[in-house]
This record gives C-alpha cells, structure tokens and sequence, in this order.
C-alpha cells in the first residue's frame, strides 16, 4: 500500500517562500497524476498545482499559477511544490495525492497524505 507523507510546511511571513516535498513509500510506484491540494480553515479543499508521473506536464490553479512551480524526482519518488510570494491567503493544510492510472482523465485522487500546515502571516 502505497503511503505518502508530506513536509516542509511552517510559518513564514508575506512575501516569503517554502517548499514543501511528499514522499511515496512502497516499492513501486506509478501513478499517473501527483497533485497538490489545500484545505483553509472553514473552506473545502481545493486544487493548487498536479504533474503527469511519466511526463512533465504541469497544471496550476490560477491563484498560484504564477508564484508556485511543482516538480518531481521520480528515482526518490517525491514531488516537491514550491511556494514563493506567499500570502495570508495561502494559509492551509497542503496534502499531496496521487491519481492512480485507471482514473486518468478524471478529477479522482485515491491516496493522500496527512498533511503539512503552511501559515503566512500578514
């Protein structure tokens, strides 16, 4: 059973950069999405950024689209986001996921992780 665990979170003030990293536990692994999600406190989750596995193609939310940039290692299997001109409004939980490849073309992600909280303060 694939696990992945996320970190780098903490607190940074506006204007400020992090960069988070999940890492997949298990011998194999092979999904066809990884993805970056974030939850506020009293907001739904909601999508930052995703990688094709097997590629390099990238898509962003618009609200990050031109501070964050989310890459991969695929021999340490860990996909990184990084975070620059953060925001208050940045403040949540990140959790990364991953997209096994029979929902590909779907909007599914089936494994998450816990979580890693990142808070900018103003």
């Amino acid at each position: 059973q694939v696990q992945l665990v996320e970190s780098g979170g903490g607190l940074v003030q506006a204007g400020g950069s992090l960069r988070l990293a999940c890492a997949a536990s298990g011998r194999t692994f092979s999904p066809y999405v990884m993805g970056w999600f974030r939850q506020a406190p009293g907001k739904a989750r909601e999508f930052v950024a995703s990688i094709i596995w097997a590629g390099s193609s990238t898509s962003y939310a618009d609200s990050v689209k031109d501070r964050f940039a989310i890459s991969k290692d695929n021999a340490k299997k860990t996909v990184y986001l990084q975070m620059n001109s953060l925001q208050p409004d940045d403040t949540a939980v990140y959790s990364c996921a991953a997209q096994p490849q029979i929902y590909r073309g779907s909007n599914i992600y089936t494994n998450w992780g816990q979580g890693t909280q990142v808070t900018v303060s103003s």
